[in-house]
């Protein structure tokens, strides 16, 4: 009988370990799939709009977007990773205006804006 446990419980724990292993290292790989060099300059920038009742409230941040850029430089998609939300509107307006320089395949860049009452 002790035999019989023992042999679950060792399955059970190579099972355990082969998840565990695996879990591990997926998200390696996503780190590792991202660079945080720009792959792309920017043609064209354009800067955010103060949002004016962020200004009178004093509310300055980063805004951290994530954003998809065609071939022919320009903006696929953007995706907000961070930030406060009367930022975010502002920086997500002025990305999508923006224009990269064309590349072979699209690409994943991460953009930040910084907002700070003047």
């Amino acid at each position: 009988m002790h035999g019989t446990w023992r042999c679950l419980i060792s399955k059970r724990l190579r099972v355990l370990a082969c998840i565990a292993l695996v879990v591990a290292m997926v998200p390696l790989r996503r780190a590792t799939a991202q660079s945080d060099a720009p792959q792309r300059k920017v043609r064209s920038r354009v800067a955010p709009t103060y949002p004016d009742i962020a200004r009178r409230m004093s509310i300055s941040g980063v805004v951290r977007m994530q954003v998809v850029v065609e071939p022919n430089g320009t903006l696929k998609d953007a995706k907000v990773m961070g930030g406060h939300p009367l930022l975010v509107n502002a920086a997500m307006d002025a990305v999508k205006k923006w224009k990269f320089e064309p590349g072979p395949s699209e690409t994943t860049e991460n953009v930040e804006f910084t907002f700070a009452p003047q």
